[in-house]
């Protein structure tokens, strides 16, 4: 039975026991689904994954703590009625801020917003047992058995500590002393910051939209042709987007998260699991073309992603607990120096077409982040078309400037097809 302490990554985003930071994705299917197949397809997947039978309890004694409960309730159904389109909208932003505080129900919620031959399913988990790769799991394995109930997944034991990631060669004792000096040096850091009382007052947002299946294929074809990926030059128009709008508010950066998968293949791909490592990525300096940033962003992040040591940070991040307060904190009161956390999540392997139903669509998950810099843009392709949720705070980035922001993007990236 599972019972560890959150992980440092967990443990940021899981930020204290009154701050919510829940991830929303959704789906949209057209078809006839009972609510015995919901209940019945999320015990299964209950049982197969630890975390989803698990509680986070706090004591003075002891950082946050996993722990698996043997008499857990079942993943609840929240069930609306769907009146509109943009139902679906609705119940995100009031997921985004559910307190998982009863100790007999999990870390997990599910919201059918339910009408006659349409309906949107929500999946909602706290982000600190789950990443963007967790969520399409979880949606693919729940439209299987709401079509298929008899189809069996396959349980798996969860982690006892990030020891268990590390290579049998690991030199603990020199990575130990690494650790005493990026500890002293964080703590140092962390003294000489006057603590700002500034934070994000303001209302937390969503902009959504899509591409057509016409300009997905043409922005696609376009990356492929000059030898760049789609990742950079999103990466790009937004970065020049950002410096359009706000001028020398600009950061010309943006923070692109990894798939940890890719690094320690025993966090299989169909897991629950929290940690994403992250990359800065930066515009070349003097330069305004698009496609040459996009070639310089794309070099930067595969050099980057080839140096990067996945297990040594997760073994170092848990070396730094004793200042994740200063650090949270930090995050809540900082601008930071990005313009916006961009994540890609690319092509997203759930098929569309099952016996009972189709699967007309997903949205992007969204977030809504207790960071002052809450800029957070995730980007899916699915059926042919790329989906893009933009989040912030009012406070921090108004949503009529986020819409200049994504339209002044768009018209970049449009001018270089």
């Amino acid at each position: 039975m599972m019972m560890r302490n959150l992980m440092m990554v967990e443990r940021i985003m899981y930020v204290d026991p009154a701050t919510p930071v829940n991830c929303v994705f959704t789906a949209k299917i057209n078809g006839e689904i009972s609510e015995e197949n919901f209940k019945a397809a999320l015990a299964k997947i209950q049982q197969k994954h630890p975390l989803l039978r698990a509680r986070i309890y706090n004591t003075s004694e002891n950082d946050p703590f996993f722990v698996e409960e043997t008499e857990i309730e079942p993943i609840p159904i929240r069930i609306v009625p769907r009146k509109t389109e943009e139902d679906w909208r609705l119940e995100s932003e009031k997921e985004w801020f559910r307190l998982f505080t009863d100790e007999k129900k999990p870390l997990a919620q599910l919201v059918w917003v339910k009408g006659n031959n349409v309906s949107e399913i929500l999946w909602v988990l706290p982000h600190c047992i789950c990443d963007g790769t967790s969520l399409v799991t979880l949606m693919r394995e729940l439209l299987c058995l709401l079509d298929n109930p008899s189809f069996e997944l396959e349980s798996y034991q969860g982690f006892s500590s990030v020891n268990d990631f590390l290579p049998f060669d690991f030199n603990m004792k020199k990575k130990k002393r690494k650790a005493r000096l990026y500890l002293v040096m964080a703590r140092l850091f962390f003294l000489m910051q006057r603590k700002s009382k500034k934070r994000n007052l303001g209302k937390n947002y969503l902009v959504h939209w899509k591409f057509n299946s016409a300009m997905t294929k043409q922005l696609t074809e376009k990356c492929k042709a000059n030898g760049i990926s789609v990742h950079a030059l999103l990466c790009v128009s937004f970065m020049q987007a950002f410096k359009e709008i706000q001028g020398n508010q600009a950061k010309g950066k943006v923070i692109s998260p990894v798939d940890v998968r890719h690094f320690i293949p025993e966090i299989k791909l169909d897991q629950v699991f929290a940690f994403a490592p992250t990359v800065e990525l930066s515009l070349k300096k003097g330069s305004q073309d698009m496609l040459e940033n996009a070639r310089h962003i794309k070099k930067d992040l595969v050099e980057k992603i080839e140096k990067m040591e996945a297990r040594e940070l997760l073994w170092m991040g848990e070396q730094m607990h004793p200042v994740v307060d200063r650090m949270i904190s930090m995050m809540k009161s900082s601008k930071g120096g990005h313009d916006v956390t961009l994540s890609n999540m690319g092509r997203i392997d759930i098929p569309n077409d099952y016996k009972n139903f189709t699967l007309e669509t997903i949205v992007s998950p969204t977030v809504a982040f207790p960071w002052l810099n809450s800029n957070t843009l995730v980007t899916t392709t699915y059926n042919q078309q790329m989906d893009f949720t933009f989040m912030s705070n009012e406070h921090f980035l108004p949503s009529e400037e986020a819409v200049k922001i994504k339209d002044k993007a768009i018209e970049l990236l449009t001018s270089s097809l």
